[in-house]
C-alpha cells in the first residue's frame, strides 16, 4: 500500500525526521490558507499522486504569493497527472501539499528497503539525490552505498557514520544523518513498511539536513495490525477493479492483454499466465480466487473480469486441493447465467470432486469448452480469443 507524500511526512515527523513546514489542501481556498499559515518567502504546490516524476510532468509548482498558491492549486486540483510511472491515463489530483521553500546547497538520496534474498533490511545512500536513482544504479553503480542491517543487533552508529562519509557530510551533519537513519529504521520496523525513500534529502544553505520529499510503501499483509495506516489508504489512486476485488477477498491485478485468467493459487496463476504467453497470447489479468473459493466468489470474479472491456476470452484453471471442483463449476454456471458472458470460456478442472464438477458443466447446457490438459486449454483459449 502506498502513502502520499504528505502522509509520509506525517510519519517522518513522528519519528524525528526534519521535514519542511507544510499542510495538505483539497481546495484552492484551503491551499491559500495553508500558505498564509506557513512563514516563508515562497511556497511549493505539490500534486499528491502515487507516482514519481511529478516535477517533470508539471505536478510541482513554485508560487511567490498566497494568491499564486491558490491559482496553482486551482490549476492542479481535479485534473489527472500523467508521468512516466502512471501510464497514459494518469492519476487524479485530489490533494495538493503546500510547503515553504528552502535554499538547497546539495541534494542526497536515502532509502531503506528489504533484501529478501539476504533476509536483511538495507539502507541505500547516494550523493546524487533528486535524480532517477535507477539511472544512477545502472550507469554509476559505484556512486551507491548499500548497508545491510543485522536484525539481531539493529542499525549501528558506525554504519551511519559510513553513510555520512559516503555522502560527503561532516561535523554536526554526521549526527543529523544518524538521527534520520535511526528514525527511518524504527519507522520501518514498527510500521511494517516494505520501502521508505527520501529523495531528495537536502543539505540546506545553513548546512542542515532536510527531507524534501518522502515515499512510503506499507506491507499490505500487516495492515491488520496497522489500523491507523490502513485508514490513510487512498483508493482513488488505485485500479478500480483491484479495489473491488479486494472487497471480495480476491487477489487481482489488471494487465494489458485480452485473455482473462481465473485461477486458484498464486503459483498456478503465474504458471497459467506464462503458458498463455508461451503460446502467443497475452493475459488480461492475474486473478487468484484462493484456496477457499465459493460459488459466489467465483461469480464475483467473472464480473470483475468482464468489467475490463478488452477481454476476448476467459481461461478457468482450477486445481482442487482444498477448494472443490464442483463448487467452482457451480460458480462458473452461476456467473455465466447471471452476467450473460458473451466471450468464449475455456475450463480446465483437476482435483477434488473433479468428475462432479465436469458433470455439472456438461449438464449446464452452456457454451463452455472443457479440457483436462492445461497446454490444450491454453491453445484453445488463444484460438478462441483470435476468432
Amino acid at each position: 500500500m502506498n502513502l502520499h507524500e504528505y502522509q509520509s511526512k506525517q510519519l517522518f515527523r513522528e519519528y524525528g525526521l526534519p521535514v519542511p513546514a507544510g499542510a495538505p489542501a483539497r481546495t484552492p481556498e484551503e491551499a491559500r490558507a495553508a500558505a498564509l499559515s506557513i512563514a516563508s518567502n515562497g511556497w511549493m504546490v505539490k500534486a499528491q499522486v502515487h507516482a514519481g516524476g511529478r516535477g517533470k510532468a508539471g505536478g510541482v509548482k513554485h508560487a511567490d504569493s498566497a494568491a499564486a498558491v491558490e491559482a496553482a492549486a486551482r490549476e492542479l486540483l481535479g485534473k489527472r497527472l500523467v508521468t512516466h510511472q502512471t501510464g497514459p491515463g494518469g492519476l487524479p489530483i485530489d490533494t495538493v501539499l503546500i510547503e515553504g521553500t528552502h535554499t538547497v546547497a546539495r541534494e542526497l538520496y536515502l532509502s531503506l528497503l528489504t533484501n529478501r534474498a539476504r533476509e536483511r533490511l538495507v539502507f541505500m545512500v547516494c550523493a546524487a539525490g533528486g535524480m532517477d536513482i535507477e539511472e544512477v544504479a545502472a550507469h554509476r553503480p559505484d556512486d551507491l552505498l548499500t548497508l545491510e542491517v543485522n536484525p539481531v543487533v539493529g542499525l549501528q552508529p558506525y554504519q551511519c557514520r559510513r553513510a555520512a562519509f559516503k555522502l560527503g557530510l561532516s561535523g554536526p551533519q554526521v549526527g543529523q544523518l544518524t538521527v534520520i537513519m535511526e528514525g527511518l529504521y524504527r519507522l520501518f520496523v514498527e510500521r511494517d513498511l516494505s520501502l521508505v525513500e527520501v529523495n531528495p534529502l537536502a543539505v540546506t544553505a545553513a548546512g542542515d539536513l532536510l527531507a524534501l520529499d518522502g515515499k512510503v510503501n506499507v506491507d499490505e499483509n500487516a495492515l491488520y495490525r496497522q489500523k491507523m495506516i490502513e485508514g490513510l489508504r487512498d483508493t482513488g489512486q488505485e485500479d478500480a477493479t483491484e479495489v473491488a476485488a479486494r472487497a471480495h477477498d480476491l487477489s487481482y491485478v489488471s494487465m494489458d492483454g485480452d485473455i482473462a485468467c481465473l485461477v486458484n493459487g498464486a503459483g498456478l496463476a503465474m504458471a497459467t499466465m506464462d503458458l498463455i504467453k508461451l503460446y502467443g497470447g497475452t493475459p488480461a489479468n492475474f486473478l487468484d480466487v484462493g484456496g477457499t473459493a465459493t460459488a459466489g466468489r467465483v461469480a464475483e470474479a467473472f464480473k470483475l473480469i468482464l468489467s475490463q472491456g478488452t477481454v476476448r476470452a476467459i481461461l478457468v484453471n482450477i486445481f482442487g486441493g482444498i477448494v472443490r471442483c464442483d463448487l467452482i463449476a457451480e460458480g462458473i454456471i452461476q456467473a455465466v447465467k447471471e452476467i450473460g458472458v458473451r466471450v468464449p470460456v475455456v475450463v480446465r478442472l483437476e482435483g477434488t470432486n473433479v468428475e462432479r464438477g465436469r458433470a455439472l458443466l456438461d449438464a449446464s447446457g452452456l457454451s463452455l469448452t472443457a479440457t483436462n490438459d492445461l497446454t490444450e486449454a491454453a491453445e484453445k483459449v488463444i484460438a478462441a480469443s483470435r476468432a
